[in-house]
């Protein structure tokens, strides 16, 4: 029923001596008690019932110049905030949302992180999934153990934006551990580990940040060795990264020597 139904139905009941709570239940929810009551004082005083506002008043905001301006700031600059389009065009920080998600019907999407990859190093990995393709079978790629490092440092870990301590005031909050101490040097650790079809090796802790090819000689590779033959047998492949000590000369000749079959630097 349309509004001005409702005050036509709300005028006539009233005139035939209806009280309010009774025109409430007769409508059965379609006005509030509030405005009902309202709108038979107004017709107590005046005999009619006239709103000072039209209820289909045009758009102020949301109108369709506000609209096209919007989609062709959006055409010219994808990454905007509601807060720049309310500031710019004048209207409210709602209005500028509901442009963008009912008028537009866009959604906000976080921007994504990916790996920054050259057409050089696309065309490398192509041609060493082929190489993998032509020389290894299928059982022979269920015997690679795969090389790599990860750095880590001694400091907790905490989401800034996420983790939340409910408390009366920030001293309050600060008691019950709302303080994130955080060192200015930070010290900082690696760790190696060696990964295959069958389970992860024993993990290497290096105290350096940076580690030499002589490092990881003497104390990263023995331990990928050891692993392999125990778990592979004779047969099986080790794969590293591109890192420095990984493809240095002297690392690459003690894996020639060492294992039964590794993918050098070339590959």
């Amino acid at each position: 029923m349309k509004n001005e139904d409702l005050r036509k139905v709300v005028f006539r009941k009233y005139e035939d001596g209806d009280g309010v709570c009774k025109i409430f239940r007769d409508l059965n929810g379609s006005l509030g008690l509030n405005t009902i009551k309202r709108w038979c004082k107004m017709v107590r005083y005046t005999g009619s019932i006239q709103l000072s506002t039209s209820p289909d008043a045009p758009r102020l905001a949301r109108t369709s110049k506000t609209i096209e301006k919007v989609k062709h700031k959006l055409d010219r600059k994808k990454m905007v905030t509601t807060r720049r389009l309310a500031k710019k065009y004048g209207i409210s920080k709602s209005s500028a949302h509901r442009i963008l998600t009912e008028d537009l019907e866009l959604y906000a999407h976080k921007m994504t992180i990916k790996p920054k990859v050259t057409e050089v190093q696309k065309n490398k990995r192509k041609k060493f999934v082929n190489w993998i393709g032509n020389n290894f079978r299928k059982e022979d790629t269920m015997r690679i153990l795969f090389s790599d490092e990860k750095m880590f440092d001694l400091d907790d870990i905490y989401n800034s934006r996420n983790q939340r301590i409910w408390a009366a005031s920030r001293d309050e909050a600060d008691e019950q551990g709302g303080t994130k101490m955080r060192q200015k040097f930070l010290q900082k650790f690696m760790v190696w580990p060696g990964v295959c079809s069958k389970g992860v090796t024993p993990l290497v802790i290096l105290d350096q940040r940076k580690v030499d090819h002589v490092e990881y000689i003497e104390k990263v590779l023995p331990i990928a060795l050891k692993y392999g033959n125990d778990t592979f047998g004779e047969h099986w492949t080790l794969q590293q990264d591109g890192t420095k000590p990984h493809v240095h000369h002297l690392t690459q000749k003690w894996c020639r020597d060492q294992f039964p079959l590794f993918i050098d630097k070339n590959h």
